[in-house]
């Protein structure tokens, strides 16, 4: 299983998840077991919480990458187009001497 597998297996897990819980409470709220702004209530807070695990694991994975990234000795966008910039440049100072 590659990095990529487990990330989308883990979306979807969290997205399934939070339909079932969102599911879960409405049943709750028909049993008349929850009323319906602590249901609500309580499906905001679940939905604030999962937001936040969310950006904090999508924060984790870009730390991962970038650290793999270093390790691995690659370049990064920025220094593609740092050098792309400097062949631009060298490619006009060889124009101006040759006379072009």
């Amino acid at each position: 299983m590659t990095i990529f597998d487990l990330m989308r297996n883990t979306l979807l897990a969290g997205f399934g998840m939070q339909e079932k819980v969102k599911e879960l409470i409405e049943e709750l709220m028909k049993k008349g077991e929850l009323s319906e702004s602590k249901g609500a209530k309580l499906l905001r807070e679940w939905t604030d919480k999962t937001d936040k695990t969310f950006d904090q694991f999508s924060k984790d994975i870009s730390e991962i990458f970038k650290k793999t990234m270093e390790v691995m000795n690659l370049p990064t966008k920025e220094d593609i187009d740092k050098l792309g910039n400097m062949v631009q440049t060298l490619s006009a100072r060889i124009d101006k001497l040759e006379g072009k």
